[in-house]
């Protein structure tokens, strides 16, 4: 249902989204976990013979907590390394509470978090306030002492994970972990299931050739940025095969609109009536749209880098858009 004020305008991105949403915390192979949330933004955890790494640390360190409450349920090892699948406040700013001893990001997401990370912060709290419950906790920007380049082989113990950089997609820096043994794959917001991709600071031109690297993995279950964990091989392609045609479609439309010389309004409009009836029940399609169409318009007109979302630019577009 999309939020409304009381004069009746649609309320600005998902301000006035209140409503908690279930945890589920799943094992999908032994030590292998997923903490989903309904379509909010999920975590995954694996444990290894001397510690735990967690993938994507939530919004703030109170948050955080719930997720090492449940990390604590299967295992008193400690946590050492937090995994950046890429830089978005919801992702990162909850990673102080680990205490792990290694935060890791790639070289393309320390980039982003030193030219737009606190105006990501303010803009991402301003759209999604519930997701940042207790954001008083945040004790700052959440910076990586451990970069790389493209690949980074870590070991738990003898649990071997493959950070891995396989292109731009979602933004610059997207990284995911693979656990080649197992054939498990954490993939960041690169693929959601049941939600609409955020792509406000994506690359549409690099994002499908980065999914098909990551068919190429054949992962046999996967955790995806939001929604629901897979766990089989047919779902896992569904996921991905999912994500990528909302991609081709949408910047397909962007083009099109772009190469006669629409106005972004009108490429809204109509981007919003051709994708609705197949993906307009994903979660967050109303607060993704205006932010996705606007960034889809900008790179079919050559703008290859994101613009920097500000909170005043946020509702300047929101209120043009979706207004």
């Amino acid at each position: 249902m999309t939020a409304t004020t009381a004069a009746g305008t649609k309320a600005f991105a998902s301000a006035a989204d209140l409503e908690e949403k279930q945890v589920t915390f799943a094992e999908l192979a032994p030590g292998l976990y997923a903490y989903t949330a309904e379509g909010d933004p999920n975590s995954g955890i694996i444990v290894g013979d001397d510690g735990v790494a967690v993938v994507d640390a939530q919004a703030t360190p109170v948050m955080a907590r719930d997720v090492l409450a449940r990390i604590r349920g299967v295992t008193d090892l400690p946590v050492t390394h937090v995994i950046l699948s890429h830089y978005h406040a919801v992702r990162v700013l909850g990673a102080s509470a680990y205490g792990a001893h290694s935060v890791v990001a790639s070289q393309g997401t320390l980039e982003l978090i030193r030219e737009r990370g606190q105006q990501d912060w303010e803009s991402e709290l301003g759209r999604f306030p519930r997701l940042f419950r207790a954001a008083e906790s945040v004790p700052g920007l959440t910076w990586p002492n451990v970069v790389f380049d493209r690949r980074l082989s870590l070991f738990l113990g003898k649990r071997e994970l493959q950070v891995l950089h396989l292109g731009k997609g979602h933004t610059q820096g997207d990284t995911v972990v693979w656990l080649p043994k197992e054939k498990v794959l954490y993939s960041g917001d690169l693929v959601e299931f049941g939600a609409t991709p955020y792509c406000g600071d994506a690359h549409f031109r690099d994002w499908p050739a980065t999914l098909d690297r990551l068919l190429d993995l054949g992962p046999q279950k996967l955790v995806p940025g939001r929604g629901e964990a897979l766990t089989n091989a047919a779902d896992c392609r569904r996921a991905i095969e999912g994500t990528r045609d909302f991609l081709k479609a949408l910047f397909a439309l962007a083009e099109d609109g772009a190469a006669k010389g629409e106005g972004l309004k009108a490429i809204y409009d109509r981007a919003m009536e051709t994708l609705a009836p197949k993906y307009g029940h994903w979660v967050i399609f109303q607060h993704c749209m205006p932010f996705d169409v606007t960034r889809a318009v900008d790179e079919a007109q050559g703008h290859a880098r994101p613009r920097i979302w500000t909170a005043e630019r946020d509702r300047e577009m929101w209120a043009t858009l979706a207004g």
